[in-house]
């Protein structure tokens, strides 16, 4: 976003909201300066680590993923440790890097977060497949895991690659269990009020968010349990691209070049999976259920409604 954008949509927060507009142009200046971080070299990148299959989930936090383990067999102990990046356009962009290039040229990266569009090139992966793009639940506006379990155990089971990625979009939100969305306003992506800006201001109290929060995570790590069923890989690791501030520093969701501890800090575990034919993925047509992209990709508006799904300003 230039100078003069930020400037647009900050009189327009203003005209349309009053004082809780002027309130979110102060955050916004705020969380804004985050960015001056952004060309500082920090965190472990993911090819640094042995794994055969990686399990991104979306904004996990490390004690929200401690916090409902012992409800699964397969999360051990949980590791912590520093992203490259603190949103997922940031992580992609210093994951997928030229000094990791022979390791990307042999993965298979599946992905429900749509910055792979503004971000990644497909030539540089063995198999880039941005299951955003015709997997799209309209209603739910994200991407439910199983769509990305179904993808991800075809391509394991058909391909077989050297390196597979599944980047599930949850526990970002939106929170699939919440009873009052807080979708993004008709006044565009920078307007938008997630569950956390609901926090922030406080139309939602902690502890409701902090379960919709669990709940959205349990979503993905079920699909997990079926995926680590259904593939065969000696090392799967889970992990986050990012993590989330729910207030500590004055912070709330994950600015771009943020240093917050709970931001940069993501969670790190390691298991194996065996393929025991417990599960039949359904067929490309059974899942997709948006429109199929032509072969330009997708349109730019319809990539920057599902940026505004997620909280986000394209």
């Amino acid at each position: 976003m230039t100078l003069r954008d930020w400037v647009r949509v900050s009189a327009r927060k203003v005209r349309h909201k009053g004082f809780e507009g002027l309130s979110d142009v102060l955050y916004d200046l705020y969380t804004g300066l985050w960015w001056l971080a952004w060309p500082i070299p920090r965190g472990t990148n993911v090819y640094e680590r042995e794994w055969d299959v990686l399990v991104v989930l979306d904004a996990c936090r490390v004690d929200l993923l401690r916090s409902v383990a012992d409800e699964y067999e397969f999360l051990g102990g949980i590791e912590r440790m520093e992203s490259v990046g603190s949103m997922s356009k940031e992580w992609m962009a210093k994951t997928f890097t030229d000094e990791h290039a022979d390791e990307v040229a042999t993965t298979a990266y599946l992905t429900s977060n749509v910055f792979s569009d503004r971000i990644l090139s497909a030539d540089r992966f063995e198999t880039l497949d941005e299951v955003w793009r015709d997997a799209w639940d309209e209603e739910a506006d994200t991407v439910l895991p199983r769509s990305m379990t179904d993808r991800a155990i075809r391509v394991a089971r058909e391909d077989d690659p050297d390196c597979l990625i599944v980047h599930y979009v949850q526990p970002h939100h939106p929170f699939l269990d919440l009873d009052e969305r807080y979708d993004a306003d008709p006044f565009g992506p920078a307007l938008s009020d997630t569950a956390v800006d609901a926090l922030r201001k406080g139309r939602i109290d902690f502890e409701t968010f902090w379960e919709a929060y669990q709940d959205n995570l349990r979503h993905a790590l079920d699909d997990v349990e079926t995926l680590l069923s259904n593939v065969d890989a000696d090392t799967v690791a889970i992990t986050a691209d990012h993590g989330d501030a729910l207030g500590e520093w004055g912070i709330y969701d994950h600015p771009v070049g943020c240093l917050h501890p709970a931001v940069r800090t993501v969670p790190w575990t390691t298991t194996t999976a065996t393929d025991r034919g417990t599960y039949d993925p359904a067929t490309s047509d059974e899942t997709d259920t948006g429109d199929e992209d032509d072969a330009n990709g997708e349109d730019d508006e319809a990539v920057q409604d599902r940026l505004q799904a997620l909280g986000y300003v394209g």
